[in-house]
């Protein structure tokens, strides 16, 4: 999972870029990179680490130009080397710098195309690099020294026919304005704003709507799926749909889990959303025992807040917060084995022993992937007395891999693999387990709106674009399991690769 922002200004936007990075760092904590343009001469920086740490003053000073993109990576396919950072950029033709979020699922046979027809070299094993070289080669074979958007939409149409999977796509063509896309089933989130200044308009594309809020963007809408957006010099924005058979089928797990409370994601406010969650797990627990003994409900930091607070108010029990989070160290999901993965929980989370001693408790996640996280919680509270442990999970069981941008573990390693909900309770330690429906949860995000499909694959195995079968699940488990990453501390062997996935910031 990544994040994304695309803008043409009026005057220089390193900072408003960097501005926008900043609040959707919760995407990508691996990385950070970007592109800026002047005339017709590229500025980049890119490198491993957080945006504060990636953009120092001397690098902002280079980063002149008024059109520009940005991203912050949590990587999925690929390493997580500071020469794969994004933004990717090619010379020709034009100049065209590309970053994206998400997972082309054809990549192999896309680098394949790329050497024995398109005769272009890829340097690296991410599929940004491959989709930049994609779009650059559809522009070209038009030959034209200065496209128009029909000509830019064109070679987008002949990209969303080359390539599958989930992604959300912004790029800047030197001397031309910004580009961005979204595929066909509109998986990965994209959202556009226009801002009036004395001196015209602007206009800024972005993962979330809350990038654009900071910077004094008004939200127009979301980006179809297959549509596309170009934003001229002028700050003029034209939009074409440029793919086929579009469908608006919505990560589920971005609400759940990925974006931030204060978004607005394809009409749906992430915060109520999650508020929903919390009336439907209530509604369950008066299902199942309308004649509970909670005592207390305590989140798990951060994101599962919102739903917890809301079960409190819906089952008339107590809201507490009980543990404290060190927002100081590494994040557990880059140790490089199990053991360090245990140890850096213990010094993540501390539970304040008052909340928990002889009390009943309601603990409540987001979600839970791989368990050991939520296994070391359930010790901590026991330790510090609790007199019972129940669980609750604002997402259904996650038995199947993701394969449009989220990098889970192995679903062997799954908590939930070949378990029931009893017996994922029983293995976490706790005294009663409860899960969201996964029915319940799409009424919960849809609130008062219906959609078509939702991307619902790491819950029920069921992959919207169509393309996935046993062979395809069965190489990418092989590249996801631990033992295939033990030894390797560049790659991702943590806990929870979503529930779990790293540290929030909200």
């Amino acid at each position: 999972m990544c994040g994304i922002v695309g803008l043409v200004s009026k005057s220089l936007v390193n900072q408003t870029i960097f501005d926008a990075l900043t609040v959707l760092q919760h995407r990508g904590q691996d990385a950070a990179g970007m592109v800026t343009c002047e005339g017709n001469q590229f500025f980049l920086r890119k490198d491993n680490g957080l945006v504060n740490s990636v953009f120092r003053t001397r690098h902002m000073k280079r980063l002149i130009g008024n059109i520009g993109i940005g991203h912050v990576r949590y990587p999925t396919a690929g390493s997580s080397s500071a020469a794969e950072a994004q933004p990717f950029y090619v010379n020709a033709p034009y100049g065209i710098a590309l970053a994206h979020n998400g997972n082309l699922t054809n990549v192999e046979e896309l680098a394949k195309e790329m050497r024995e027809v398109d005769l272009r070299h890829i340097n690296t094993t991410s599929d940004s690099e491959i989709l930049v070289n994609i779009l650059a080669h559809e522009l070209q074979t038009q030959g034209k020294l200065e496209p128009t958007p029909e000509d830019i939409f064109a070679a987008v149409t002949r990209v969303h026919k080359r390539i599958k999977g989930g992604y959300a796509v912004v790029a800047v063509i030197t001397g031309f304005g910004v580009l961005a896309f979204r595929d066909a089933n509109g998986i990965r989130p994209l959202v556009y704003g226009l801002r009036q200044t004395d001196e015209g308009q602007e206009a800024m594309v972005a993962s979330e709507s809350v990038a654009l809020d900071i910077a004094g963007f008004q939200r127009e809408r979301d980006v179809a799926p297959g549509e596309a957006i170009f934003i001229d010099l002028d700050g003029n924005v034209h939009t074409q749909q440029c793919a086929e058979n579009t469908k608006l089928a919505p990560c589920l797990f971005e609400q759940v889990y990925f974006a931030r409370p204060d978004s607005v994601i394809d009409g749906i406010n992430v915060h109520e959303a999650r508020r929903r969650m919390g009336i439907k797990l209530a509604e369950r627990v008066k299902a199942e025992r309308p004649e509970h003994d909670i005592d207390v409900i305590i989140p798990i930091p951060d994101t599962s807040r919102t739903s917890a607070l809301e079960m409190a108010e819906q089952l008339n029990v107590l809201f507490r917060e009980g543990f404290i989070k060190n927002r100081y160290i590494g994040r557990t999901f880059i140790m490089p084995g199990q053991g360090e993965r245990k140890k850096s929980v213990r010094r993540k989370l501390n539970p304040i022993e008052s909340e928990f001693k002889d009390k009943v408790v309601m603990l409540v996640d987001d979600s839970i992937v791989r368990g050991t996280t939520s296994q070391q919680i359930v010790q901590m509270v026991r330790e510090v007395g609790a007199k019972k442990i129940y669980f609750a999970s604002a997402a259904p069981p996650v038995r199947y891999p993701n394969v449009y941008g989220i990098d889970m573990p192995s679903p062997s390693e799954f908590v939930a693999f070949d378990r029931t909900e009893q017996e994922i309770g029983e293995e976490i330690g706790v005294d009663w387990m409860i899960y969201q429906r996964l029915e319940d949860l799409k009424d919960a995000v849809s609130g008062d709106q219906s959609f078509e499909e939702y991307e619902t694959s790491v819950f029920d195995g069921k992959y919207v674009s169509g393309d996935i079968d046993e062979a395809y699940l069965s190489a990418i488990d092989a590249k996801r399991n631990d033992a295939s990453k033990s030894g390797d501390e560049d790659v991702q062997s943590g806990e929870n690769a979503a529930g779990d996935l790293h540290d929030k910031i909200h």
